[in-house]
């Protein structure tokens, strides 16, 4: 198979799915021929076809926001003023993964709230865990002054989708 039918198989398969990147085109590509029982593609190729023809995506920037550094102490002296969030994940006995994301108050150390899964955490838990925690400690209100939540500046933490959501419902 030559450069010119692997670009028109690309293209095939990008033309429904754009927004895929050389890794998933390959996957999708090695599928095929392999119910077909056509011999498999090596994904470096895959990639050089598609760098060669402009078909790969383009790098996504960084978006300028708000620094997420902090320099000092993390302790407060009152509840409520500071929350932190973190995660772990460990294997059971039966060899299955647990992912749990907890949130903290920074002034006693209680655990607000958590979240627990077997695949990871989203965006969807950090909000539902932001949630729960605002509930726990105000009610239905929220509060009066903002909180700052501080975290590591993970994918789940950092979306836009998460910060815009946390400035609504009170945290910082």
């Amino acid at each position: 198979m030559g450069d010119a039918e692997l670009v028109i198989e690309i293209q095939q398969q990008i033309s429904e799915l754009p927004s895929y990147g050389y890794r998933r085109v390959w996957g999708l590509l090695r599928r095929a021929r392999e119910t077909q029982l056509l011999p498999a593609i090596n994904v470096k190729r895959v990639y050089r076809v598609m760098r060669d023809h402009n078909l790969l995506l383009e790098r996504r920037l960084k978006q300028p926001g708000v620094p997420r550094r902090h320099e000092g102490r993390i302790a407060v002296k009152t509840s409520d003023t500071r929350w932190c969030s973190d995660g772990f994940e460990f294997r059971c006995e039966d060899d299955a993964k647990l992912s749990v994301t907890f949130a903290l108050d920074c002034c006693d150390r209680e655990a607000i709230g958590w979240v627990a899964s077997p695949t990871g955490y989203s965006g969807d838990d950090i909000r539902d865990l932001m949630l729960e925690s605002v509930e726990k400690r105000f009610g239905d209100q929220l509060p009066t002054t903002p909180v700052q939540w501080l975290s590591d500046n993970g994918s789940a933490y950092t979306a836009e989708q998460t910060r815009l959501f946390a400035r609504q419902i009170g945290l910082q």
